[in-house]
């Protein structure tokens, strides 16, 4: 359990799960904690175990080293500011969200159609986008298969 902070206040775990959950691999899943350790073992040469990854995770240890935050920025192409400034933290959660979405064809082709159009286009796009996902939300959110 992830372990209460201030109001307002993002805890370590928090942000390290929340980069897990943004930054995906090219095929769209997430990243294992064997894949990031071993990648943070590879840039510090200090040990950094599965273990301690899911630890700092979880909240279960919430005091890390210097480079291994370094190395847990570096490996999700963040800045290490991300981990010790709240206001910094959700601004790069919210843009790697949007580069992540970009990532998708099918968005990234909408997106760059949609370039194109006037004010008045994309309020109607964006009125049927709101209507698509109340739509799906209401049926768990399952996408037709083609």
């Amino acid at each position: 359990m992830v372990a209460a902070t201030e109001p307002g206040k993002t805890t370590l775990a928090e942000k390290i799960d929340k980069l897990f959950q943004i930054v995906l691999r090219p095929d769209r899943e997430p990243y294992s904690h064997e894949e990031v350790a071993k990648a943070c073992r590879e840039a510090t040469g200090e040990s950094f175990s599965t273990t301690y990854l899911w630890q700092l995770r979880t909240g279960r240890r919430d005091n890390p080293t210097k480079r291994h935050l370094e190395a847990l920025a570096q490996f999700f192409g963040v800045s290490p500011a991300y981990f010790f400034d709240d206001e910094q933290s959700a601004k790069i959660a919210e843009e790697l969200a949007l580069l992540g979405a970009l990532r998708d064809a099918g968005v990234r082709d909408v997106a760059l159609r949609a370039v194109t159009l006037s004010p008045d286009g994309l309020d109607t796009i964006s009125d049927m986008i709101d209507a698509i996902a109340r739509r799906e939300s209401g049926r768990g959110g399952q996408k037709k298969e083609s």
